[in-house]
């Protein structure tokens, strides 16, 4: 039991929350400093991202204890307001012990003279490194490696491998592999710290080499790095110019962190919040990232109202159809969206091709057809008992069920493929086109069914 209470209060919580803010209120500068200093850098990030901006600015004036890897990990809404509150001087120490990888995600989004105070904490080979990856296209491999790598030459032994790693000055803070390259500084092949240390000091490290082996270049995308990162269970990779010499190397961390702002991104989108929303921004900027879509939905909203004025002599005369519309429009919406959410993900995960997009298609109008036909027997016995309503009107329920819950399945695969095509985001606007079809279908099946069957 204790050893599960200890489990429990590690990391951040509540009570360390109320405790640290508790600290800052009282100016007790050295009880912050003793409450922080256990915390992960992730963990101070957090907590940093979850406080007001008032109780931030606060905190960061009483302590001075902030480092590097706490502004690594800060969400970019907020870095620049923290950073503006350190002195320069305590900034240019936070950054300069980082690797050349996170200097540059801390440095790209930030104005000239930030930029410059940090680049001048830097020595030499630093900043050359970190100016020469901020000249390659935002979101590429170039920004997203670290210059610096751990190499060998391809004709070492283990045992000369492993003196020389004990006697290098510098070593990256982490690294998996050990780089074979030939004399010109090309990337041959791998070999991972695990098999260097288990294998014979005779042994040649050419002989030891990884099979998931591959490189990429400064100016691939990053996505596509992320991705064969996950695909192949890459845990690093060299990045080579185009000479084919290396110039940086890309880890699994890296790699993953573009995996998950992607899919933060695509769930951000797909529910119409811009696409770096967080709990941390202001009303303003809220706003900001919420009213375009609003309004966007406003106007698709008036394409659906529009149809329904198109028959207003019908649901004057059968009055049931006004309390029976919602139910068609929102099985509809929710069919689409159950659809658009498998497709933006299999998409996202490259699972959806131009291969198998006819298979996937003929896949989800079969759902919905079979989804269309059990609903429509419900709601049209619905139709009849509940709402009053003829025979007729329970057949012309349940056609309408089939066609909207058919349409918003076709609808759910077919939009985010046809915007893909197009070199548009699919989670950008998918959300918004498949609500105001299946919308539109559903009023107009519905109301144009009864208009024909029931008058």
């Amino acid at each position: 039991m204790a050893e599960s209470e200890e489990r429990e209060d590690e990391g951040l919580n509540e009570r360390l929350v109320q405790d640290i803010l508790d600290a800052v209120d009282q100016a007790e500068g050295s009880r912050l400093t003793q409450l922080l200093e256990p915390l992960h850098p992730a963990d101070i990030a957090d907590l940093l991202e979850q406080i007001s901006p008032e109780e931030r600015h606060a905190l960061l004036t009483l302590w001075q204890g902030l480092d590097g890897e706490v502004l690594s990990e800060i969400r970019e809404g907020i870095r620049e307001e923290v950073i503006d509150t350190m002195a320069p001087e305590v900034l240019a120490d936070a950054v300069r012990e980082l690797d050349t990888d996170d200097v540059v995600d801390i440095v790209q989004d930030l104005e000239l003279p930030q930029q410059e105070i940090i680049l001048g904490a830097l020595n030499r080979a630093d900043r050359a490194a970190v100016e020469k990856a901020l000249t390659y296209p935002e979101y590429s491999a170039g920004r997203l490696m670290q210059r610096e790598a751990v190499v060998a030459p391809e004709h070492w032994t283990v045992g000369e491998a492993i003196d020389f790693l004990r006697e290098a000055e510098y070593l990256p803070d982490q690294f998996y592999h050990v780089i074979l390259v030939d004399p010109r500084m090309k990337p041959l092949s791998y070999v991972t710290l695990g098999r260097v240390l288990s294998s014979r000091r005779d042994g040649q490290l050419r002989d030891l080499a990884e099979d998931s082996f591959r490189t990429f270049h400064p100016a691939d995308p990053e996505s596509d790095v992320a991705y064969q990162f996950n695909q192949y269970h890459l845990i690093s990779a060299p990045v080579v110019d185009d000479d084919g010499r290396l110039v940086g190397v890309i880890t699994i961390d890296d790699a993953m962190n573009v995996l998950d702002e992607e899919h933060e991104e695509d769930i951000l989108r797909l529910a119409g919040v811009g696409d770096d929303s967080s709990i941390s921004d202001g009303v303003v900027e809220t706003l900001r990232q919420r009213t375009p879509w609003l309004l966007v939905n406003l106007g698709t909203a008036n394409i659906s109202a529009w149809v329904i004025s198109q028959f207003e002599g019908t649901i004057a005369i059968i009055v049931a159809l006004a309390a029976l519309m919602p139910i068609i429009a929102s099985m509809g919406g929710n069919a689409g969206t159950q659809s658009l959410t498998v497709a933006v993900r299999a998409l996202a995960t490259r699972d959806l091709t131009s291969s198998n997009a006819a298979r996937v298609v003929r896949r989800e109008v079969a759902v919905g057809l079979v989804n269309g036909l059990f609903f429509a027997v419900v709601m049209g016995a619905l139709g009849v008992t509940l709402y009053g309503g003829t025979v007729m009107l329970g057949v012309v329920i349940a056609l309408a069920m089939i066609i909207n819950l058919a349409v918003a399945a076709l609808a759910g695969v077919i939009v985010p493929l046809t915007l893909q095509k197009l070199r548009l985001d699919p989670a950008l606007a998918s959300g918004t086109f498949v609500m105001t079809l299946t919308d539109v279908v559903g009023f107009f099946s519905f109301l144009g069914l009864a208009t024909v069957m029931l008058l």
